[in-house]
């Protein structure tokens, strides 16, 4: 009893406090710091997380001449695939800024399109994501041009959208033509 009596003669001394008082703040100070240090990851445990959601990021891969059809595979919705984004007609790899260009992110609605005239008119909007940049004006093609000069510095030019080449134009339309007579019109 007398160690008992001695400490809370001491809390009354030092703090001005009753002993309840002095108990009952010291326990909200514990459950407060319980509850802060909760929100926060351990140094350990952040590293662990961090490597389990980190992406592979992969050199960019040179895919040439593909049509915009084909470029809409590299939308991020594969994560196997690079994630691609066109200005111009000129595709980007843009893998490294998956947080921005990939699902969920800000700009996912450009990823596996050519978004000049989105770009250029700063819109989101669906019927603006196209490569199409006739009768913009001249700040908005100016707005397009550094957008272009941002890619050009930020990301690697992978290929370019083209049309089919003349030869696999020509051999769909024989196909088209062996189809329709049942005969082979090539030679």
């Amino acid at each position: 009893m007398a160690v008992w009596e001695t400490l809370t003669a001491s809390i009354n001394q030092y703090t001005g406090l009753s002993p309840a008082a002095f108990f009952t703040i010291l326990a909200l100070m514990y459950v407060t710091y319980k509850v802060v240090s909760g929100m926060f990851v351990a140094a350990d445990d952040y590293a662990a997380v961090k490597r389990a959601n980190e992406f592979v990021l992969r050199e960019p891969v040179q895919i040439g001449d593909v049509t915009e059809e084909e470029l809409r595979a590299y939308d991020g919705s594969d994560p196997n695939k690079p994630l691609l984004m066109a200005i111009k007609g000129q595709i980007y790899d843009v893998s490294r800024s998956r947080m921005f260009y990939g699902p969920g992110g800000p700009y996912a609605l450009f990823a596996g399109r050519d978004a000049s005239r989105a770009l250029a008119l700063m819109s989101f909007d669906p019927k603006d994501l196209t490569g199409n940049i006739e009768g913009l004006s001249e700040s908005e093609l100016e707005a397009l041009q550094d957008w272009e000069y941002k890619f050009m510095e930020k990301y690697v030019k992978v290929g370019q959208i083209g049309s089919k080449t003349t030869e696999e134009s020509k051999e769909a339309e024989n196909a088209v033509e062996t189809n329709k007579d049942g005969e082979d019109k090539s030679q």
